[in-house]
């Protein structure tokens, strides 16, 4: 009986199933990573992860996987296009540059990812939340602005201005914004202006603020100087992942 148990537990055991996958905006090759893990059956909710400014890289591979294991359907999106990645920071400094002053562009490259996604035949297209970390926060709030039909989405230290405001007002899931309080890169007045952007157009959304934490707060491999502006720091990186998860709940109950 022992011995059947033990198979029994070893053939439910969970195995994640990813690829690399081929999509496109216009002319434009996108290479995106999808995940999921083959112990869930059927359809279920789906997240959208979108990348830093260096591009799709292993951190946002390693989050889809942590989203996958929760049970999720994940694509991690491609912006910048196949092969595109800056590691300078002067070079990914101006990749990012010309989506965040193209709105438009920034909005359809990350709508050829969400549209990918939701057509997924795991997908449950009811229930579909996008996530995204510093460039990529700034690109799910955007997706949002567009309209698209999404249940929420969640900013983890990303930029939240916006230069048409009144967009706000085609949102219609739920918004978390995850924020370093001590963030050199989204000052206060940019906080500002999201909290009455949100408030004007109505939106169930919430912003949370951690002490002590700056910009890339849950980036492990930012080092843990706070006086570069940027920083890695575990206790908001854990708190912010389990908000994360708290919201998923609700959206997806």
């Amino acid at each position: 009986m022992l011995v059947l148990a033990m198979l029994a537990a070893s053939s439910a055991r969970s195995e994640l199933v990813s690829r690399t996958v081929e999509y496109r905006q216009g002319d434009t090759v996108l290479e995106g990573y999808a995940v999921y893990d083959d112990a869930v059956h059927g359809k279920r909710p789906a997240v959208l992860v979108v990348h830093q400014w260096k591009g799709l890289g292993e951190y946002e591979k390693k989050r889809a996987e942590m989203l996958a294991r929760l049970g999720y359907n994940v694509l991690a999106a491609d912006i910048y296009g196949k092969g595109v990645r800056p590691q300078a920071p002067s070079a990914a400094g101006a990749e990012a540059g010309k989506y965040k002053n193209d709105r438009a562009l920034l909005r359809a490259r990350v709508r050829a990812g969400f549209d990918l996604l939701a057509s997924h035949e795991l997908t449950d297209p009811k229930r579909i939340a996008a996530i995204g970390y510093c460039f990529g926060g700034t690109t799910v709030l955007e997706l949002a602005r567009s309209g698209a039909e999404l249940t929420g989405v969640v900013s983890f230290h990303g930029g939240l201005g916006s230069p048409t405001p009144a967009d706000a007002r085609n949102i219609k899931g739920k918004v978390l914004a995850l924020h370093g309080a001590d963030d050199p890169n989204v000052p206060a007045a940019e906080v500002a202006g999201f909290e009455a952007e949100m408030r004007q157009a109505g939106v169930d959304w919430q912003l949370v603020a951690y002490g002590g934490a700056v910009h890339s707060f849950t980036d492990w491999s930012a080092g843990t100087d706070n006086s570069r502006g940027a920083a890695y720091n575990e206790r908001a990186d854990r708190r912010s992942w389990e908000a994360m998860k708290q919201f998923f709940a609700e959206l997806f109950k």
